[in-house]
């Protein structure tokens, strides 16, 4: 792995997982390849029944730990818990981090002011990364900007400090029906930590979400604004526009996804993370 790490900020690293073994071993190699070597690196299985328990073994700097409850609302806390570090990154098995992430998270927690951040994304299974990736961050900022301090966490590429989560762990909604990322940011806002969405922080992800049926994603994309309206936050109607743009370009974004990945379109999809039993 990298040099020592610096700035006396220790950056755990979390990653929730449930049978990921087509994806993990690529994520684990780019944080292996971290320019600053994170102070650890959390597994947490969430009864995969494929090799990813064994993947994140043959890895001597990941600690796996194993969550009963199904769920990534659960593994998410089961990891952020176990946690020691002072910054607490959360990304997906599907995650490649750019070499530099630990080290632009030690850049931006520098700030004292800061208590939570997600940044922009590529997509490593789409043409044209970089034309798209510019498009999504364009998305991206805008909503961030009409959030006013109601601003989003992105979970494939975030992190917050662990006194913010210690302070409201007690509060997350541990339900399905939401996503658990923007849940997260709102309980954050109410007790008065600064959520942020910086550019500077980046990673590349799937969008293999779009590997599915139409009313499938519907659902899927739609949990976005009912999220912030369950929690009775005005700022969801920002959210509709991009909402609606695409899911109207559902089948040209599928047929994008779907001919650059043709060997695997028809491989088992990525369960809704919003979708369990309690």
């Amino acid at each position: 792995m990298g040099m020592s790490v610096i700035k006396n900020l220790r950056v755990s690293v979390v990653i929730p997982v449930y049978n990921e073994a087509a994806h993990l071993d690529a994520c684990l190699q780019a944080i292996a390849a971290q320019t600053v070597s994170p102070h650890e690196v959390i597994v947490v299985d969430n009864n995969s029944d494929d090799d990813s328990a064994a993947i994140a073994r043959s890895y001597d700097f990941v600690t796996l730990i194993h969550e009963p409850r199904q769920g990534v609302v659960h593994a998410r806390n089961r990891g952020f818990n176990a946690a020691t570090g002072d910054i607490i990154g959360r990304i997906d098995a599907d995650t490649l981090l750019v070499e530099d992430w630990i080290a632009t998270l030690q850049r931006l927690f520098s700030d004292n002011s800061l208590g939570a951040v997600s940044g922009a994304v590529t997509y490593h299974d789409l043409p044209w990364r970089l034309f798209l990736g510019q498009l999504d961050l364009t998305f991206r900022q805008w909503i961030a900007n009409g959030m006013g301090r109601e601003v989003f966490l992105f979970g494939s590429n975030m992190a917050l400090r662990r006194s913010a989560w210690r302070k409201v762990r007690r509060h997350v909604c541990n339900t399905g029906g939401m996503h658990e990322d923007f849940d997260l940011a709102i309980h954050l806002h109410e007790t008065g930590a600064r959520v942020a969405f910086d550019r500077r922080l980046r990673a590349a992800v799937s969008l293999r979400r779009f590997n599915t049926a139409m009313n499938d994603y519907w659902e899927y994309v739609w949990l976005s604004p009912k999220t912030y309206s369950l929690h009775d936050k005005r700022s969801h109607f920002r959210m509709y526009p991009v909402v609606a743009l695409v899911v109207a370009n559902y089948w040209l974004i599928q047929l994008l996804y779907r001919g650059y990945n043709f060997a695997q379109s028809t491989t088992a999809l990525r369960v809704n993370p919003a979708t369990f039993v309690d």
